[in-house]
């Protein structure tokens, strides 16, 4: 599948998607010579055609979307931070294996939240001391999942940090610096543009300039500079990527 010319910027449209022929009213992206929703257009992203894998990827993007749905998540959360991640990544890394862990890892960074307690993964309100203990236990219980799938090693260890932070003050282990997997710093920058511009139930997301700037603000303590520097480059494309997300907006 080829991707949508870069130029092109999404618009408000109502009809059919030309790749799955789901009917939407929003924000749309044109993709050889139609309009295209999010999720095919995420597809165009991954840009990995290797039949070899294409049944790995088909099951972990069915678990990842058994996650968001138990955890009540907006759209395709988990696909497409891992998609928006790899924009990212391409600053870095150029041979598909690699990049390919890095989507796995992105995509199934919650796995781990299946051993957490509704009581505690959908409370509305702050959780309390041993309610975070329990929350913190994710990003182990996730590694311990994936660890052991052949082919998921790096991907399990991106999962095992995508809580960390460049100045050790995440968990589980306090990593810092580049102690933490590039995926997992490269990560740590997607999630957070997805949750500040995502509408949730007690609040409303911001626009994608302001969560920028507060992207580019945590860098050093929160993000890897690196990684900020890929998001600062990539901003166009990123942004884009947002407004899609965003577009909600039924037509008259």
């Amino acid at each position: 599948m080829a991707r949508q010319n870069d130029s092109d910027n999404p618009r408000l449209t109502k009809g059919q998607c030309l790749c799955c022929g789901a009917n939407f009213a929003g924000l749309s992206l044109e993709l050889n010579g139609g309009r295209c929703c999010e999720s095919c257009y995420l597809e165009t992203c991954k840009r990995d055609t290797d039949p070899s894998f294409q049944a790995y990827e088909g099951f972990a993007e069915a678990l990842a979307a058994a996650l968001d749905l138990r955890e009540h998540e907006t759209g395709l959360h988990s696909k497409r931070v891992a998609c928006h991640t790899l924009v990212l990544a391409r600053c870095f890394i150029t041979k598909p294996e690699h990049l390919r862990q890095v989507y796995w890892g992105a995509l199934l960074h919650d796995v781990g939240k299946i051993g957490v307690p509704d009581a505690v993964l959908l409370k509305e309100g702050p959780l309390d001391e041993a309610e975070w203990a329990v929350m913190r236990t994710h990003p182990e219980a996730g590694q311990r999942i994936l660890a052991p799938l052949a082919g998921f090693g790096e991907a399990a260890q991106i999962v095992l940090c995508h809580e960390e932070r460049y100045d050790g003050s995440g968990y589980p282990a306090g990593l810092r610096g580049n102690e933490i997997p590039l995926g997992a710093r490269l990560f740590a920058v997607i999630d957070t543009l997805d949750a500040m511009t995502s509408h949730r139930p007690y609040r409303r997301g911001v626009d994608f300039d302001t969560a920028a700037r507060e992207i580019r603000r945590m860098s050093g303590s929160q993000f890897d500079p690196l990684a900020v520097e890929a998001f600062m480059q990539e901003e166009t494309t990123l942004k884009k990527m947002v407004a899609l997300k965003c577009g909600t907006a039924v037509l008259p």
